[in-house]
This record gives structure tokens, sequence and C-alpha cells, in this order.
């Protein structure tokens, strides 16, 4: 577990990844010399990673599936295998009606179906269902919110690549790579952020922040389901939610300190008008949590 002092910090990160020692003294009452101390340890120890994710629609991932999968034999083996392909963001070995549960992220329906009957033919996978996504309403990873018209030139994918790496890298390394000024550089970062291209956030180790228990549920909703899930998301707890197409009216994950509480978040959300908790998992272990995508390569010019 973190001091006081270092779930502060890990927690303003997760809010704003690129946010200045400066900042982050100020919030803590400690010195720069001291914060920035407390962040590299962070970093050095993967208690927090912080990097860059960008929109869905800027990249063509907006078809999203979230697969239960049930297996014969070695639940561990097949999660690694699923794991290992590039369009799996998520995957859990799970205690409940699955044996583990994955997030695929693709550029339409056609190419998530794909993925999907690459899950299946896995050895071991005696079986796949499937939630499709139609509108995240909570992400803690993520941008959510709607994307506006932007247009973007080789030097802002460049910094995207950059910063889906290391969302901390400083704006003299960044200028130095695209061979613009710092204040150019920093225009140009900011202006990713502000419009919602990019997010950079960190990823905490839940087991540092006291997040020791993860869940997932799936609802089924009786009335309008937009305001029934923006009520569900709205409770403490949790992490991710998303309304859609399948055996649920939504699919969502919280976090709490332990069972009890974990306990706690599923009773505070069977108490939403209009709410039936279908089912629900206990994540045993997170096999893959990666919000990077590949990007297109764009040299600069004289590159």
């Amino acid at each position: 577990m973190l001091d006081a002092v270092d779930a502060v910090l890990v927690r303003e990160l997760q809010r704003d990844g690129r946010a200045t020692f400066q900042a982050l003294a100020d919030r803590v009452g400690l010195s720069r010399t001291a914060v920035r101390a407390r962040v590299q340890n962070l970093l050095e120890t993967e208690v927090v990673r912080v990097v860059g994710i960008v929109h869905a629609a800027v990249v063509g991932a907006e078809a999203i599936g979230h697969v239960s999968v049930t297996v014969e034999g070695s639940a561990r083996e097949v999660a690694g295998a699923i794991a290992e392909h590039p369009a799996v963001s998520f995957t859990a070995l799970t205690a409940g009606p699955y044996d583990l549960v994955a997030q695929v992220r693709t550029r339409d329906d056609t190419a998530l179906a794909a993925e999907v009957d690459h899950i299946r033919s896995i050895p071991g996978v005696r079986a796949a269902e499937v939630f499709r996504s139609v509108s995240t309403v909570r992400d803690t990873h993520a941008v959510v919110r709607e994307l506006g018209e932007v247009t973007l030139d080789d030097i802002d994918w460049r910094l995207l690549q950059e910063l889906q790496r290391d969302g901390r890298a400083p704006y003299t390394r960044l200028a130095n790579i695209i061979g613009l000024s710092q204040a150019a550089t920093r225009a140009r970062v900011v202006r990713l952020m502000r419009t919602g291209v990019i997010q950079v956030t960190g990823l905490a180790d839940p087991l540092a922040l006291g997040a020791a228990e993860l869940g997932g549920f799936g609802l089924v909703v009786t009335g309008g389901l937009r305001k029934v899930a923006e009520a569900v998301a709205a409770q403490e707890g949790i992490r991710y939610l998303a309304t859609g197409f399948g055996r649920y009216d939504i699919v969502g994950q919280a976090e709490a300190a332990s069972r009890g509480e974990l306990v706690e978040v599923l009773d505070a959300i069977r108490s939403v008008p209009g709410v039936t908790v279908r089912e629900s998992w206990h994540h045993l272990d997170v096999v893959k949590e990666s919000y990077a995508v590949e990007l297109p390569e764009r040299p600069l010019n004289g590159q």
C-alpha cells in the first residue's frame, strides 16, 4: 500500500498524466524536488504507468466487443494466447459464469467478428459469447466524450506515437523528435489533449491504491437505457460502463478495497431503479490491460 502522499500523486496522475511537478507539489504540500523523486520512484517501480490513450474515433477502433469465454483445460494458457493478439485490450481470469473475459477493439463489425472467430479457434476455447458495445458511458482510462472535427498532420501523428509510449515525455525530447521549438511542441500537445484526441493518464496498480478487488457485471434494464446507465456510472467504484447489444443491456467493471466493499458496489447498482443484475463475476487475475493502438507510420519531412 502507498502512503497518503503517494496515493494522492497517483490519483493526480490519473487525472492529468502531464501535470507538472510544481502543480503536484502544490497539491500535496511538498517541495518540487521531493515530489519529483516520489513520482520517479512510482514510475520506476511501475506502481503507475503514464501513457497516452488515443480517442477510438481517431484510429478507427470504435467497434468494441466484450467477450466472455469458457474453456477446457488451463484457463491461464487460453488467456495468455488471447492476450497476445493486438486487438485485445483487456483480459482477465474470472470466477463466476465464465472462465475469463476479454475486451476487443477493432475498426468495424466485420473486423470484430474476425477477432472473435480467432478467439474461438484458440485451443481450449469451448465457447465465446459477445456483448457488442455501442456507447461507452464511463471509462477511467480513455476519452469518452464526442470528438469534434480535428485535422491531424504528420507532426501530430508522431506526437501521438511518442505520447502512447511515454505520456510524460519531456517537451525537450518531443521537440527534438518533431523538429519544432518547445513552445510550439507544447502548444500542439495541449491542443491534442484539449480536443480529446488523446488523454494522458496514469494506469495504476490497483493493489497499490487499495483497490484489491475487481469485478464485472452484466445488467438488464427496464425504462430508458441511457438514463439508467448514467445513474449506474455515477455510483462509487464504477471503473467502466458501456451500453450495447447482446446478453445484457449494460456491461461494467467495478473496483473496491475488499470483497465486502465490492458487494456493496453491486448492491448500490441493484438499488438503481430499472436495473437487474443478470450476472456478475470476480476478476481473479488481470492478464493484460493495454490501451496502446497501432498508429499509421507518418515520417516527418526530411526523415
